[in-house]
C-alpha cells in the first residue's frame, strides 16, 4: 500500500496453514503477519524470508496474565512463560512481543508492587535481548495504566493499541490520548460495542471484525493515529469466526479464504487511505 506496509495476523479461524496464510497475504498485498507464540517461530521467520514478508510481532500468550499480579512464587510459572517467548522472539531474529497486562473481568482491580516486580524481570529480559514489549489495552485498565508508569523510561517498552479493544473493553475510552505518545503496535478490527444494557463488559464483545462492519469511526481512528505521527506497520487482528452464542462474523465463513482475506486487505487500504494526507 502507498506510503504504509499492512500487516494481518496468523489465525486459525482462515482455515488454512501457517505457511499457506503467509503465501496468501503475500499474495493478497499484505507484506507483514504476526502470530502467536509456539514452538515453531524459526520456521516462521524462514517462511517470512522466503515470501519477502516483514515477520511483525509474536503475541505472548495472555491466559496466566492475572497470574502475574500474584506473589512471587504463585506468579513464577507465568514469569517464565513470559521470559520463553522473549528469549523465543530473539532466537527466532522476531523484534516485537506484544503482551496482555491482565485477563479477567469479575474481579476487583489491584495492581501489586509484586506484580510490577514479576513484570520487570520480563523487561529487563527483553532489554537484554533487544526485543520490544508491547502493553496492550485490554479489561483491567488500572494495570496497563501501572506498566506504563513503571516503565516510563524503558526505551524497548511501548505501547500496542487494539482499536476493538477500546470499543468494548475501555468503553469507548480514547486509549491513544493516555499511551499515543508510546505507540509502536496497532491491532486494528472493528465491533458493536458493549452489548449489556447495564454495561457488563465480557470477552464476546470483543468480535475482531473487519474495519467498516461495526461502529468504530475510522475516520477518527486515522485522525488520532496521525495525531500520535504514527508511522509503523499497520497491523490488523481479524477473525473469520464469531464468538458463542454470537453471528456477526458468519458473514465472513460464506466467503473462500481467498476472497475473505482479499476483502481484508481492501479493508486495510481503505483505512490506510484515511491516514493520507
Amino acid at each position: 500500500m502507498y506510503k504504509t506496509k499492512l500487516c494481518l495476523g496468523i489465525d486459525g479461524s482462515f482455515g488454512i496453514d501457517t505457511k499457506e496464510q503467509i503465501r496468501l497475504f503475500r499474495q493478497t498485498g499484505f507484506e507483514a503477519f504476526f502470530t502467536g507464540w509456539d514452538s515453531h517461530l524459526k520456521e516462521y521467520k524462514k517462511w517470512a524470508e522466503e515470501f519477502g514478508m516483514i515477520y511483525q510481532s509474536v503475541h505472548a500468550p495472555f491466559g496466566n496474565a492475572a497470574k502475574m499480579w500474584h506473589g512471587e512464587e504463585e506468579a513464577k510459572p507465568a514469569v517464565a512463560e513470559l521470559l520463553q517467548c522473549v528469549r523465543d522472539c530473539a532466537e527466532a531474529g522476531v523484534e516485537l512481543l506484544i503482551v496482555h497486562p491482565y485477563i479477567g473481568f469479575e474481579t476487583e482491580e489491584n495492581p501489586t508492587q509484586q506484580g510490577i516486580e514479576n513484570f520487570r524481570q520480563v523487561v529487563e529480559e527483553a532489554k537484554k535481548d533487544n526485543v520490544q514489549i508491547a502493553f496492550e489495552n485490554v479489561e483491567g485498565e488500572s494495570y496497563l495504566q501501572a506498566l506504563m508508569g513503571a516503565f516510563s523510561e524503558e526505551a524497548h517498552v511501548g505501547f500496542c493499541w487494539d482499536s476493538g479493544h477500546e470499543q468494548c473493553y475501555n468503553r469507548g475510552k480514547d486509549m491513544l490520548a493516555l499511551y499515543g505518545d508510546r505507540l509502536i503496535a496497532t491491532h486494528l478490527n472493528d465491533n458493536l460495542g458493549i452489548s449489556d444494557y447495564e454495561g457488563k463488559i465480557f470477552w464476546t464483545d470483543d468480535l475482531h471484525l473487519l474495519p467498516m462492519d461495526g461502529i468504530i469511526d475510522w475516520k477518527n481512528v486515522a485522525e488520532r493515529l496521525n495525531k500520535c505521527k504514527y508511522d509503523g506497520i499497520l497491523t490488523f487482528e481479524l477473525s473469520r469466526n464469531g464468538k458463542p452464542n454470537r453471528h456477526d462474523n458468519d458473514k465472513y465463513s460464506r466467503l473462500s479464504i481467498g476472497e475473505y482475506v482479499a476483502e481484508c486487505y481492501a479493508r486495510a487500504c481503505k483505512v490506510a487511505h484515511l491516514l493520507l494526507p
